[in-house]
This record gives C-alpha cells, sequence and structure tokens, in this order.
C-alpha cells in the first residue's frame, strides 16, 4: 500500500487532533502549527483513541489516562522508552494522504 487519502486539511485544522481509520486502524491526524502528523492511534497504556485526545504543546494527549506523546517523533513525555509509530504525511492540496505500511521511527 502506498499513500492513501484518509482526511483533507479543512478537516484537521491547527491545533486538532483528528481520529481517521485505514483497514480498521486507527490513526490519529495532528495538524501543530500548520504541519499535519501522523501518529498511531491507539496508547500505549490501555489502547486509549489517540483520535480523541487533545494537542498541547507540541505533544498528543491520551483522552483516557492523560499519557502525551511528541507529535513528530511519537516519544511518550514521561518515558522515552515507550514510543508509538509515526507514519508518512504528504498533503496534495488539501488531500492528506498517509503511508501506514511505512513507520518512520522503527
Amino acid at each position: 500500500m502506498a499513500f492513501v487519502k484518509v482526511s483533507t486539511l479543512p478537516e484537521v485544522q491547527p491545533g486538532w487532533v483528528v481520529k481517521t481509520h485505514v483497514d480498521g486502524h486507527p490513526y490519529a491526524l495532528v495538524n501543530d502549527g500548520g504541519v499535519v502528523h501522523c501518529l498511531d492511534g491507539e496508547c500505549p497504556c490501555t489502547g486509549g483513541p489517540l483520535g480523541d485526545g487533545a494537542l498541547r504543546g507540541g505533544l498528543v494527549v491520551c483522552p483516557w489516562h492523560g499519557w502525551r506523546y511528541d507529535c513528530k517523533s511519537g516519544i511518550c513525555a514521561y518515558d522515552d522508552t515507550v514510543k508509538i509509530d509515526v507514519f508518512p504525511v504528504k498533503v496534495d492540496g488539501e488531500d492528506i494522504l498517509i503511508d501506514v505500511q511505512r513507520a518512520l521511527n522503527d
């Protein structure tokens, strides 16, 4: 699978975290100051839905237990040995595309 369209820029405004799915798996789209990032949508704490979380100072906050992850690296703010996958994002016009086959931080 190459890049697939998952959303549009109007649906992911700056400061927003939005959930999306590819083949049934959840992902979190994050617009941090106009730059869109994509993270795995499940928090390692208990599988919390990161796409339903919030963005605070460049960190995605899990809505279930408050764990925080850097939206660029996927590294947990509280324990740098914990990380979630981040995926390539391409913006084509207003379309947001992600490549879920190629995690950037493996």
